[in-house]
C-alpha cells in the first residue's frame, strides 16, 4: 500500500516540484544576468564619465596653457621652444597647478610633427610618431576615448582586469577672446586616468550582489524545500487516506457478495450436515449394542461438528454482526479466555504472565464478541509454540485508551507474509480456514478499535489491540 501511496503522491506532485525548483533556478540565473549586466551598464556609466571628466580637464588645461603659457611665451621669447629649460618648466608648472588634485596619471603633448614635446614621464620626451590614431584624429579637431585593460583573459572576461587606462586625445586650440574654443589646432593633448580602482570598486559590488542573490535564493530554497517537503507530506497523508478507503470499499464489496453466496448456501449445507450429526449419533447408539469398538460414528460426528464450525467461522467473517455495547472490563474478558484455555495451557506445556495496570476503566464494547476475538488470538499464540512456552497478556490504559498486548515466544511471520495475514483464506497452517485474523480485524474495527501484528526483535510474535473509552453503551 505504501508503494501505490508513493505513487498517487509522485504524479499530482511532481509538477508543484518541477515548476518550484525550476522556477527558483530561473530566478537565480536571472538574478545573476540582472547582476551582469548592472555591472556592464556601471562600467560603460562610468566610463562614459571619466571621457567627459576628460573633455573637461582638457579644455581647462588648454584654456591655462594657452593663456599662462603660450601668449606670455610668444610674447617673451618669439617662439614655443620646449626644448628650452625655462619654457618647459614654465609649462610643467602650468599644467601641474591645472591638473594638481585630479585623478590623472599621465598627460602628454605633442607637436603638429607627431613629436612628444612635454610629458610627465621625461624619459618618453621627443619621442617621434607616438600618437598613433588618437593623434591623427585630434589635428582634425575630434575627441577620442580609448579604454586599455592589461591581464589575462579570464580577469578581463569576469571584470577585474590588473589594470584599468583611459586614454583620451584631444587637440590643442589657439583660443579667442570672449569666445570659446575655436582657434586653429597648435597641437594634440593625451590625457592617460587611471580606471583600476574604480573598476575594482565596480566588480566588489558586483560580487556583494552575486553573494546577496546567492544568500537569498539560499534562503528561498530552503523555504521552498520545507514547503514542498510538508507538501509531500500532507499529499501522502491524503493518499494514505485514500487508498485506505478504496481498500475498505473494496472489502467491503468483496464482503458483500461472499456473504450473500454463503447466506444463500449455509442454509442448504446446515440442514443436511445436522440430518448427519443426529443420524450419526443415533447410528452410534445401536451399534453400541453390536459393535463397541467402531469408531466410524464418533469420526463422523466429529467431522460434522468441523464443517459446523468452518461454516459458523464463514458466516461471521462474511456477515459480521453488530456490536451490543454493554459496560464490560477488558481485564475480566481476558480472565475468562484464559480459564477455559486452563486445561490446555497445562497439558501442553504453556504459561500465561499477566500484567495489568491497576483501576483499568470500563469499555462500552460487546463482551461476547470480545471473547471471540481474543480467544482466536491466544489459540494462534499457542499454535506459534508447538513445544509450549510463555504467553505475555499486558493491558495498560492511556489517552481514553485500552491497550491489550498479547506476545508469544515462537518463530514469529515471515515479512513477506506480514501484509498478508488479513487476507480471507489466507492460512499458513495444515488445517483452518484463513479466516481466523479476518475475524478478529472485523470484531475490534467494529468497536471502533485497531489491531496490528509485528514480530518482536528477539523472537516471536506481538499483538496490539487498542479499544477506545469513550465509546458508549446502545
Amino acid at each position: 500500500m505504501k508503494h501505490h501511496a508513493t505513487e498517487e503522491k509522485v504524479k499530482p506532485f511532481r509538477l508543484v516540484k518541477y515548476f518550484t525548483f525550476t522556477s527558483l533556478i530561473l530566478i537565480f540565473i536571472g538574478t545573476l544576468i540582472f547582476s551582469l549586466l548592472n555591472t556592464h551598464w556601471a562600467k560603460t556609466m562610468q566610463e562614459k564619465k571619466s571621457e567627459e571628466y576628460a573633455r573637461v580637464l582638457i579644455e581647462n588645461l588648454n584654456h591655462q596653457v594657452f593663456l599662462q603659457f603660450i601668449i606670455p611665451v610668444a610674447l617673451k621669447f618669439g617662439k614655443i621652444q620646449l626644448s628650452n629649460e625655462n619654457q618647459f618648466e614654465r609649462m610643467d608648472k602650468v599644467v601641474k597647478s591645472t591638473l594638481h588634485s585630479f585623478k590623472i596619471d599621465m598627460v602628454n603633448i605633442y607637436d603638429m610633427d607627431n613629436t612628444i614635446s612635454y610629458s610627465f614621464n621625461h624619459s618618453i620626451i621627443g619621442k617621434e610618431n607616438a600618437g598613433g590614431k588618437g593623434y591623427t584624429d585630434a589635428l582634425k579637431g575630434k575627441y577620442t576615448s580609448t579604454l586599455i585593460q592589461n591581464g589575462n583573459w579570464f580577469e578581463i572576461l569576469l571584470g577585474f582586469p590588473q589594470d584599468s587606462r583611459l586614454v583620451t586625445f584631444a587637440p590643442l586650440r589657439a583660443e579667442q577672446p570672449l569666445s570659446r574654443i575655436s582657434g586653429p589646432v597648435l597641437g594634440v593633448v593625451e590625457i592617460v586616468q587611471d580606471l583600476t580602482q574604480d573598476y575594482k570598486e565596480i566588480f566588489d559590488f558586483q560580487i556583494r550582489v552575486i553573494i546577496t542573490a546567492s544568500v537569498v535564493m539560499g534562503g528561498l530554497f530552503l523555504v521552498l524545500l520545507l514547503v514542498v517537503k510538508r507538501g509531500e507530506g500532507i499529499i501522502e497523508k491524503r493518499a494514505q487516506e485514500r487508498l485506505k478507503l478504496i481498500e475498505r470499499l473494496n472489502r467491503a464489496e468483496h464482503l458483500s457478495t461472499l456473504g450473500e453466496m454463503v447466506a444463500g448456501i449455509s442454509h442448504e449445507i446446515r440442514n443436511p450436515l445436522g440430518i448427519i450429526k443426529s443420524s450419526s449419533e443415533l447410528l452410534k447408539k445401536k451399534m453400541v449394542k453390536f459393535d463397541p469398538s467402531n469408531s466410524i460414528p464418533d469420526i463422523i460426528i466429529e467431522e460434522s461438528i468441523r464443517l459446523n464450525n468452518i461454516i459458523t467461522d464463514f458466516l461471521n467473517f462474511a456477515k459480521p454482526k453488530s456490536p451490543n455495547l454493554s459496560a464490560c472490563k477488558i481485564e475480566d474478558i481476558l480472565e475468562k479466555n484464559i480459564t477455559f484455555l486452563t486445561s490446555q495451557i497445562k497439558q501442553e506445556g504453556y504459561s500465561v504472565e499477566k500484567h495489568y495496570d491497576e483501576n483499568l476503566p470500563e469499555i462500552a464494547a460487546d463482551a461476547d464478541m470480545l471473547y471471540q476475538a481474543f480467544l482466536n488470538i491466544l489459540i494462534n499464540a499457542m499454535q506459534a509454540m508447538p513445544g509450549g512456552g510463555i504467553i505475555q497478556v499486558s493491558i495498560h490504559s492511556a489517552d481514553h485508551t485500552v491497550k491489550i498486548v498479547i506476545e508469544d515466544e515462537g518463530e514469529g511471520i515471515p515479512k513477506d507474509l506480514l501484509e498478508k495475514i488479513w487476507d480471507p483464506f489466507f492460512t499458513t497452517k495444515a488445517k483452518g480456514t484463513g479466516l481466523g485474523l479476518g475475524i478478529v480485524k472485523n470484531i475490534i474495527e467494529s468497536h471502533e478499535g485497531k489491531v496490528s501484528i509485528i514480530n518482536k526483535p528477539n523472537a516471536g510474535s506481538r499483538v496490539t489491540i487498542a479499544l477506545p473509552v469513550n465509546q458508549r453503551a446502545s
